[in-house]
């Protein structure tokens, strides 16, 4: 959502800030591969490109803007929730990196409880489809 936005270098940090998410947990899930699957797609990036490890040492300085920052949690959040449960390793990984986004913690619930409705509102358009 939005990453068409962000420029390249948040681009390919944003992948790789997708990748610490999805395998803070240890499991990597189908539905969190093909959600990485989707955002190279939606960021024009090659379906080869690796996406690996980011420190977060350095990240306010890529994502420089309230809004590259906001389209980040928003992205990060819903591949947390794509294999159905927001893990308490993925929780602590967001919450981190809100903190050194200058998100507010209240501010970042707004943002996972926007995420839930739009999943819950996805998954009610997916039954339309298959009645």
């Amino acid at each position: 959502m939005w990453l068409s936005a962000l420029n390249e270098q948040q681009q390919v940090a944003l992948l790789g800030l997708a990748h610490d998410v999805v395998v803070s947990d240890g499991v990597l899930d189908p539905n969190e591969e093909r959600m990485l699957d989707e955002f190279k797609r939606e960021m024009a990036l090659s379906p080869y490109i690796q996406s690996e490890y980011l420190d977060l040492k350095g990240i306010d300085k890529i994502f420089d803007s309230y809004k590259s920052r906001v389209i980040a949690i928003l992205n990060l959040l819903r591949i947390s929730y794509a294999d159905g449960a927001f893990e308490i390793e993925e929780e602590c990984l967001l919450k981190e990196l809100s903190r050194i986004f200058n998100i507010e913690p209240a501010q970042f619930l707004l943002l996972e409880n926007w995420v839930k409705r739009l999943i819950s509102l996805e998954q009610e358009a997916v039954n339309f489809m298959s009645s």
